[in-house]
């Protein structure tokens, strides 16, 4: 899929908002909603969106909608970094397929690294909802 397109309403990441999907949650506010990753390259891999934008990617987002959705990045980053203790973390996002994108509403990626261990692969295999839940827990408890 190149760079430029249509929004599709059905994407995996708009049932998510609406709640058509379930998905571990660490928070939400009425702009942005961050939650886990089902598929995560690393033990406490997040997503943030936007709950408002039909953005498909960084080139399409409006910059007031930029604005919220980083400042919930830096939050998530640093509620993983307290919760986790990881070695570093991984912010990220892709523009288009060729770049790795593979769902086409705006995310970022939070993943905590730690050395040693290797980076799954990106849509790697599904986790633990169980699991899911209860790191979402921990970060959510470590938010500022």
């Amino acid at each position: 899929m190149s760079l430029d397109g249509t929004y599709d309403d059905a994407n995996i990441f708009a049932k998510i908002v609406r709640g058509e999907i379930p998905s571990a949650r660490v928070f939400e506010d009425d702009d942005v909603l961050a939650f886990m990753d089902a598929f995560p390259q690393a033990k406490g891999h997040c997503l943030v969106i936007s709950k408002t934008s039909k953005a498909r990617n960084l080139l399409d987002v409006e910059p007031e909608v930029l604005v919220k959705v980083m400042a919930a990045v830096q939050r998530l980053t640093r509620a993983a970094r307290k919760a986790l203790k990881p070695d570093g973390i991984v912010v990220t996002q892709f523009n288009g397929a060729p770049a790795g994108q593979t769902i086409f509403h705006l995310h970022f990626h939070v993943i905590p690294r730690w050395e040693g261990e290797a980076l799954g692969r990106h849509g790697g295999g599904m986790a633990d909802p169980a699991e899911l839940q209860a790191l979402a827990g921990r970060i959510k408890a470590a938010l500022d």
